[in-house]
């Protein structure tokens, strides 16, 4: 029997899916991701969709991507991730279409993939699980009407898990989450 070959391919998406993971589990701190902000999204796309799952992009470029990896575009209502490399004020209605769960299934909610800059702009403190008392994160997102349908929404154990991705084509892009369990106020 042969030993499969671990590749280039499969130990990005690892970093990844680890990198993903251990910002919801603690929100508030950044993590590296394998590549630099050109390539973030793809590679999240990559870690995360597959052929049972749906995903909403208006990003042209990025759904063609997507679409080659066998999963679903469906509207935003019934997405199950949404990603957005540049937020623009017509986006805010379609995050605020997205499914945010019921209470008999709070797990069928969307992930939302939101580009920012990451250490500039408004200050937030975090609290909430996976956070010991506090944490504060700067996130410089245009429009900031976004944290207003936030707080529509996200209604524990209702609400949106959003990963948050900054960087430049020049050092590898950083991930914060943000899930639906913790609160943040602005300072």
């Amino acid at each position: 029997m042969q030993t499969p070959i671990y590749t280039l391919e499969e130990a990005r998406t690892r970093e990844t899916f680890l990198a993903l993971m251990w910002s919801i589990s603690h929100p508030g701190r950044a993590y590296a991701l394998p590549v630099d902000a050109r390539d973030a999204f793809p590679t999240i796309g990559e870690t995360l969709l597959d052929l049972e799952t749906s995903y909403y992009t208006p990003d042209f470029e990025l759904s063609s991507g997507f679409a080659r990896l066998g999963a679903r575009s469906l509207p935003p209502e019934r997405a199950q991730y949404h990603f957005y490399p540049e937020l623009t004020h017509r986006h805010l209605t379609t995050i605020g279409q997205a499914n945010a769960g019921t209470m008999p299934n709070p797990d069928r909610s969307a992930t939302l993939v939101i580009g920012c800059e990451l250490g500039s702009g408004q200050t937030f403190r975090l609290s909430g699980p996976g956070i010991a008392y506090y944490t504060s994160v700067k996130i410089d997102l245009s429009p900031d009407g976004f944290w207003d349908v936030r707080s529509e929404v996200v209604r524990f154990p209702l609400g949106w898990d959003v990963f948050f991705i900054s960087g430049s084509e020049r050092s590898k892009a950083q991930v914060i989450g943000l899930p639906r369990s913790a609160r943040l106020e602005k300072v």
